[in-house]
């Protein structure tokens, strides 16, 4: 058995240090369709998102980031939690209607609240809302904490969804209520709005624990690959969120990420290919 994954302090929560990705649970594949059409197939039941949970749970990997409100997600973490009786701390990155009035204003409370009915403990709100309050000339986040205050006042730690590396310069140079942020981060740059370089330089300067996305290019780059070199250059306080679409596939990128911690090589079988020689046999 896998011992307990490693595990960080986020404002004194203990998460795990791997986060659950749900974008190959609920249909997000950065790669088109028919890629999607799969994911929604395969992971179309409660039962199917438990299984796929349960293997987290049993290594120790207990935290999941999500846009939380969606019933199917929601009945399988409760189904996974009813399974193993563990509980799931969740991550909910929900966008929010940031235009500048008082009606928006009421929709942005909304969402906040349901965020707190389905059981979040952090709210981080989604970088398509955030970053439309970015204000480049005077480095600023615009209204930010009039929105970190609905989350605080839910009772849920407030965070930020940052594509944009701006929104974690800016939030720690004004002070902003900001506990952790999320943060594309992967060996190819897919995504990332700068160089792979400059981006693990906002990691290391950023004030508060990082929760890095992306680690395997969406599927551009095989798990031994994306996430070696996301555990060995960031900081032992940060996260990396890995999204699967089976247990199989759960079960592989723990064991793989266990071996990058302990300095082994992983205890995983090779690839099915035809005609192999001794080398790939080996």
């Amino acid at each position: 058995m896998n011992p307990l994954f490693p595990r960080t302090t986020v404002a004194g929560v203990s998460l795990s240090r791997m986060l659950i990705g749900t974008n190959w649970i609920l249909g997000y594949s950065h790669r088109g369709p028919a890629d999607e059409a799969t994911i929604r197939k395969t992971n179309s039941t409660p039962e199917a998102i438990a299984d796929l949970l349960e293997v987290f749970l049993k290594a120790g990997v207990d935290t999941l980031m999500a846009p939380v409100n969606n019933p199917l997600l929601l009945a399988g973490i409760h189904l996974a939690e009813d399974r193993t009786g563990q509980g799931i701390i969740l991550v909910d990155t929900p966008g929010v209607n940031v235009d500048d009035n008082a009606q928006a204003r009421r929709d942005a409370e909304k969402v906040i609240e349901q965020s707190k009915r389905n059981g979040a403990t952090f709210c981080l709100i989604h970088h398509g809302s955030a970053e439309q309050l970015v204000n480049k000339n005077k480095r600023t986040i615009e209204r930010l904490p009039d929105y970190l205050s609905m989350i605080r006042s839910q009772g849920m730690i407030p965070g930020l969804s940052a594509h944009m590396p701006e929104l974690i310069i800016y939030s720690d140079m004004n002070e902003y209520d900001v506990q952790t942020y999320v943060q594309l981060y992967n060996c190819m740059g897919f995504l990332m709005q700068v160089e792979v370089e400059y981006i693990h330089k906002v990691i290391w300067n950023a004030k508060k624990p990082v929760m890095t996305i992306k680690s395997m290019a969406a599927g551009r780059v095989t798990p031994f690959v994306g996430l070696n070199f996301v555990w060995n250059t960031i900081r032992p306080c940060d996260m990396v969120t890995v999204g699967c679409m089976t247990p199989q596939e759960a079960a592989e990128d723990i064991e793989i990420s266990l071996a990058s911690f302990e300095k082994r090589p992983p205890n995983v079988a090779g690839r099915s290919s035809p005609n192999k020689t001794d080398v790939l046999k080996g």
